[in-house]
């Protein structure tokens, strides 16, 4: 019944996209000793939201659904850039580390919108909080 109301939509996106994105941080976290390890990023929430097809199901894991469509609705990794040490490993544990902290924010709006859009809910149908 509410996953066809867009708010509900866009906080549920906003919170999947910032779990990958945590997991990609994680990853880069996990790697920052390994020789030669590129730093990834995903692109930024409104570029991913704006090219998604929101009537397309959305996938945890590659193997969930085999769908072409489905692929296409994950974000994008990019090279993070930046400088790399002498072994050309290029991960900085201080940006990762903001990083880590604009995704925690931003998991936390995601909630804050779903909460408080349920509460609106609630209030209209007259059975308050």
């Amino acid at each position: 019944m509410f996953d066809k109301i867009e708010i509900f939509r866009l906080a549920n996106s906003l919170a999947v996209h910032s779990a990958n994105r945590q997991s990609v941080i994680a990853q880069n976290i996990a790697n920052s000793d390994t020789p030669g390890y590129r730093a990834k990023d995903t692109e930024s929430f409104s570029d991913n939201y704006k090219n998604s097809d929101s009537s397309v199901l959305r996938t945890t894991r590659q193997t969930h659904l085999t769908s072409d469509a489905a692929r296409n609705t994950a974000a994008k990794l990019l090279d993070a850039g930046g400088e790399s040490s002498p072994n050309g490993n290029n991960v900085s544990l201080e940006l990762e580390m903001v990083k880590a902290t604009e995704v925690r924010h931003q998991h936390d709006l995601a909630l804050s919108v779903y909460s408080s859009s349920l509460n609106i809910i609630r209030t209209s149908l007259g059975r308050g909080r």
